[in-house]
């Protein structure tokens, strides 16, 4: 898919951030800058149904892709994008791949992870 399939197409300057996300600044999923998020099941239907915003993050997610790699791609503020993200996963359109931080009380993984290092050599 080339870049111009998912361009967005261009809106007037003036339509703000919260005309996007209809005034919202968070979502119920935890989405930092590295979280990743990929479209499990692709739906060619729903992608007609969305917004061009959200189809446009729709369909860069297709290949898995971190929050901010969408923001920059589709030159959308951050916010914006995370808020867009967790409607799509709450949705079952997008899949939130857990990051590190999911983990941070889970001392089985750190210890794997310890122990990986460990193992690298000098």
């Amino acid at each position: 898919m080339s870049e111009k399939d998912t361009a967005l197409p261009r809106r007037s300057r003036r339509i703000r951030a919260y005309a996007l996300t209809g005034g919202r600044t968070s979502t119920r999923h935890q989405l930092l800058v590295e979280t990743l998020v990929s479209v499990p099941r692709y739906d060619p239907a729903l992608s007609g149904t969305l917004m061009p915003e959200s189809r446009s993050l729709y369909e860069r997610a297709r290949a898995r892709c971190s929050i901010a790699e969408l923001s920059v791609g589709l030159d959308l503020p951050l916010g914006v994008v995370r808020v867009l993200i967790g409607d799509l996963a709450s949705q079952g359109a997008v899949f939130v791949h857990p990051t590190a931080h999911a983990y941070h009380h889970d001392t089985n993984v750190l210890e794997r992870i310890l122990d990986g290092l460990k193992r690298l050599p000098a």
